[in-house]
């Protein structure tokens, strides 16, 4: 299917036209247009007159209905379950009838798939942006990551912390010896060894985006089989729920692919479908699905987790995922009118006057008046402060994902008397090129805790992935905030976290903007549905109902 051809059908109709016109149309050189033309009308799709001299009015006449013959094909791919290809033809410029029609032909074949395998099969919005548990700084990347690896320990909501790969541990004021499970086995079939595990963990210890959080740690070794030995001579009282984290995963490297222990293993990653195989020698509980097939789709899709089997109309139950918070970064470091408290503290003033009327811009989202530690940050509110001289306008950039937030405080800035200049990045360089918030004054950054918040909130402030880095490695007293967690009990760190929370609203350097939630409608038919990593579902956990 030619994409210029269907674009050209559905905008141009039968007539007089301008070669300008078309070439418009479809974004090429008259030279290319001319040249598609021709072969267009030599397959017989149309005839073309072109009228004499540069600007004249030319004749289009279409012989075929290039949009129903492409349904018709975009159908056969669909019956002959060439998945890939047909997610990449829901792209295309369709009328909006025939792509209702198409999406819904498409999403009956989603869901579950109970034939000789049980098979998932989920819509995304956006590739992967990485399968590698060090580099996943996104939650889309972070949920696919926890399928496909272990961790040594798990750390849970409530703060306990119970065996995974290790099955028991020893520690002490100054070092931690891990004892490994037995018979643990990669997806190649290799069985895990203490080097493997060794070897993980000098790779977070050595990547320059946790060097600071393995600082207390001075050595990991292997004394013996299957145990490993971490020692920090100065102490590190939060050792154990380090090695809790996503990024802490367990893998080994050959020959280039990425070899995980998970109850999951990655059959194909492409940007059209990424697939997920069942382990079958996984040491924990083997999934019940047999894969997991996440296809790529155009926003428009409704995401419904249903059988193949079932009708458009099955019933359904809604599961609510906490999907994080929203706050607003303003940069004190940029030379700039935002260096001056006070322009901060009025941008503030507006956001906290204005942040109630955010679920008029998204249903999902609500105004949040406390800050990042939910249950713990306690409500606050600030008076307008007086508008204070600007030099010139204030510079903004957003993501896709906080486009709806970041045009609202556009609007109520300006509103306001603040000049603002907007400019888009793509959501690969707003997480691996943190540099560039150097050069912006103010943006929003959506975040999302895994399970436990009071180490989470730990890592949001430490790691350099955060948009919160640059900023705390710049302010002295950020700075030796941080460094006291070291001698601080993990049970005592909220108290911290609430510290340095007030600093940064007193500061006006992080400013809390919005709670998020999701509903995802499931099918009445799927059981053990349980939110696990990051607000998504845990797929090791999911089972259907078979048909009787």
């Amino acid at each position: 299917m030619d994409h210029y051809l269907l674009s050209l059908y559905n905008h141009v109709d039968s007539g007089s036209v301008k070669l300008e016109d078309i070439a418009n149309q479809l974004m090429l050189s008259t030279k290319q247009t001319r040249r598609k033309l021709q072969q267009w009308q030599e397959e017989g799709w149309l005839s073309f007159q072109s009228g004499r001299g540069r600007g004249n009015t030319s004749t289009i006449q279409w012989k075929r209905n290039v949009e129903q013959e492409y349904e018709q094909l975009f159908l056969q791919y669909l019956r002959d379950d060439a998945i890939k290809e047909v997610s990449k033809l829901l792209l295309l410029d369709w009328s909006v009838e025939t792509k209702q029609r198409l999406m819904m032909a498409f999403q009956a074949k989603f869901g579950f798939h109970q034939e000789d395998q049980d098979r998932l099969m989920i819509p995304r919005f956006y590739p992967f942006l990485t399968v590698h548990p060090q580099h996943a700084a996104d939650i889309q990347s972070a949920n696919l990551v926890a399928n496909l690896y272990n961790r040594v320990v798990t750390l849970h909501a409530d703060n306990t912390i119970t065996p995974e790969l290790a099955h028991t541990w020893e520690y002490n004021d100054t070092s931690l010896i891990l004892y490994l499970r037995k018979d643990v086995a990669f997806h190649d079939g290799s069985i895990m060894k203490a080097e493997d595990v060794v070897d993980s963990f000098l790779r977070m210890k050595n990547d320059e985006h946790y060097a600071a959080l393995w600082e207390p740690i001075t050595m990991v070794t292997s004394p013996a089989p299957l145990i490993v030995k971490v020692e920090f001579p100065s102490g590190c009282t939060y050792v154990l729920q380090l090695l809790s984290l996503l990024t802490a995963s367990i893998f080994k490297e050959i020959n280039g692919r990425l070899l995980g222990t998970g109850g999951f293993y990655l059959a194909e990653d492409s940007p059209e479908k990424t697939v997920l195989c069942a382990f079958k020698q996984y040491f924990g509980h083997r999934p019940l699905l047999d894969t997991v097939e996440f296809i790529q789709v155009p926003r428009e899709f409704q995401i419904v987790y249903q059988g193949a089997h079932e009708s458009g109309e099955v019933d359904t139950f809604e599961v609510e995922s906490d999907s994080g918070f929203g706050v607003v970064v303003m940069n004190p470091y940029r030379s700039s009118d935002m260096m001056r408290k006070e322009v901060r503290e009025f941008i503030h003033s507006i956001i906290a006057q204005h942040r109630h009327e955010l679920s008029e811009v998204n249903t999902r989202i609500r105004g949040n008046h406390e800050g990042c530690l939910i249950g713990l940050s306690e409500s606050y509110t600030l008076e307008v402060r007086p508008k204070p001289k600007m030099s010139g306008p204030i510079k903004m950039r957003y993501v896709n994902y906080t486009s709806e937030t970041s045009h609202w405080l556009k609007d109520k800035l300006e509103q306001a008397g603040i000049q603002v200049e907007m400019e888009e990045v793509t959501f690969h360089d707003a997480i691996y090129n943190p540099q560039i918030h150097l050069d912006t004054d103010l943006f929003i950054h959506g975040e999302i805790f895994e399970l436990n918040q009071t180490f989470y909130y730990f890592f949001f402030l430490k790691n350099s992935f955060s948009p919160l880095h640059l900023l705390i490695e710049r302010d002295e007293h950020l700075h030796r905030e941080l460094e006291a967690y070291n001698q601080i009990p993990f049970e005592e760190w909220n108290a911290q976290h609430l510290k340095i929370e007030e600093y940064l609203k007193n500061e006006s350097l992080c400013i809390p903007l919005y709670y998020v939630k999701r509903h995802i409608p499931f099918s009445i038919n799927l059981m053990n549905i349980e939110i696990k990593h990051f607000g998504y579902v845990d797929l090791t956990k999911l089972w259907t109902k078979p048909r009787i």
